[in-house]
């Protein structure tokens, strides 16, 4: 095994040319294969984390049509069919809910002496933090006397409020303004990225549902509705009910074509949402790679091809000298494995080292399987044992007497 493996790597290095050729497809097919399919389960991973970030065991009623683009997942804000008694009534009227908030979010600017952003100014109820999972890390949320008497308070995203006040323990106790509505600073909240819905939940700024709708917009609807179920509810019963409630409220009338102007939705239907678009970027990279391990396999076969020719003396001198089928067979092999192996490492390290920058700059989780990678370095093997097979049993049926006389 030893001497077939020399004589493979010294044949390799005299045709230094075609073996790197011959070893490109497979180079590609495993960096393919490599860096999409993690890419996509780091997708996963980041997804998974962005549906908890919705909060636990959440429900979710909003206005109108949901719109999907590039990953956000927002209510209709022009709809007003959605109103602040059906809230009431989903929070009254469905079994499995523990507790919920209704809310309004529109992107307004919020400004702070001299400086002026843009936010999105979510008014909602005191509970919101307990339904969403977002909690203060500096001060406190508004309380439900704030929300009673239409207090002109507000609770910061600690992005806005490092941004306004360079730090978000400053920001605590200051005065904003939104439009001309003068609030009070009352907490910071912690940090927690985008979630899911594709909500930046560090650039929102919390204000009690009363005093956004009756003391800076006055307006009579609501966007939606955050419902907590009971730990082990029944989700789809759940959503069921849910819509049950609404359409009877709306006066909607399936049985005769009539379309709901709302949309009942749970962490898990906003991740099937991105699990298709991450399903097409696992079938597109199985594509790809299969085409790149293709052409590679190819690309060995005809190098292995080209070295059995222009090997014939020397087979017929190892076969005159005792060599046997079998071990002809071997070498070969050996070689088109060799290329095969050498060509699938490469390209699983270059993905590895391309997937270190990916996860950093794309803020992805870093996810490493390692039957994935042992998976690329067995398939390129395998490719090339498939791959080197025929040339292999050509080798080995070259016939010596004709070789010795001929060359």
């Amino acid at each position: 095994m030893l001497f077939s493996l020399r004589i493979a790597l010294k044949s390799l290095a005299t045709h230094k040319m075609r073996t790197v050729l011959a070893m490109l497809g497979v180079f590609l097919g495993a960096f393919a294969l490599t860096g999409v399919l993690h890419i996509s389960l780091a997708m996963e991973q980041k997804a998974v984390e962005e549906t908890e970030k919705l909060g636990p065991n959440l429900l979710m009623a909003m206005t109108g049509n949901i719109r999907f683009r590039r990953g956000d997942i927002r209510p209709d804000a022009g709809n007003t069919n959605l109103k602040l008694p059906d809230a009431i009534a989903l929070l009254r009227g469905l079994p499995s809910a523990v507790d919920g908030v209704p809310f309004l979010s529109f992107p307004m600017p919020i400004r702070s002496a001299n400086k002026k952003i843009m936010c999105q100014v979510v008014a909602t109820w005191p509970a919101y933090p307990a339904i969403r999972g977002n909690i203060p890390q500096y001060g406190r949320f508004f309380d439900q006397s704030e929300e009673d008497a239409k207090d002109l308070v507000c609770a910061l995203g600690p992005a806005i409020a490092t941004r306004l006040f360079g730090s978000a323990e400053a920001a605590v106790g200051q005065s904003v303004f939104i439009f001309r509505a003068r609030l009070q600073v009352v907490g910071v909240m912690e940090e927690k990225g985008s979630d899911i819905s594709g909500a930046n939940q560090d650039e929102q700024v919390f204000v009690p549902l009363s005093t956004y709708m009756r003391r800076m917009s006055n307006k009579n609807y609501i966007h939606g509705v955050y419902l907590r179920l009971a730990d082990g509810a029944d989700f789809d019963a759940a959503r069921e009910a849910a819509a049950s409630i609404l359409r009877r409220r709306h006066e909607i009338k399936t049985d005769k074509g009539q379309a709901d102007d709302f949309k009942v939705l749970t962490g898990k239907d906003t991740m099937n949402l991105k699990q298709q678009a991450l399903d097409l970027v696992q079938t597109l990279g199985f594509i790809s790679s299969s085409l790149s391990f293709g052409i590679g396999g190819l690309g060995i076969l005809s190098i292995m091809i080209l070295l059995v020719r222009s090997r014939r003396l020397e087979i017929g001198i190892r076969r005159a000298v005792g060599a046997r089928r079998g071990d002809i067979i071997r070498q070969f092999l050996i070689e088109s494995g060799l290329m095969a192996t050498v060509g699938g490492a490469a390209g699983t390290a270059a993905a590895l080292a391309v997937l270190l920058v990916v996860y950093k700059l794309g803020e992805f989780p870093s996810v490493f399987n390692p039957l994935l990678i042992g998976g690329a370095l067995a398939g390129s093997a395998m490719l090339g044992i498939l791959a080197g097979a025929y040339p292999a049993w050509q080798a080995a049926n070259v016939e010596v007497l004709s070789v010795l006389r001929d060359e």
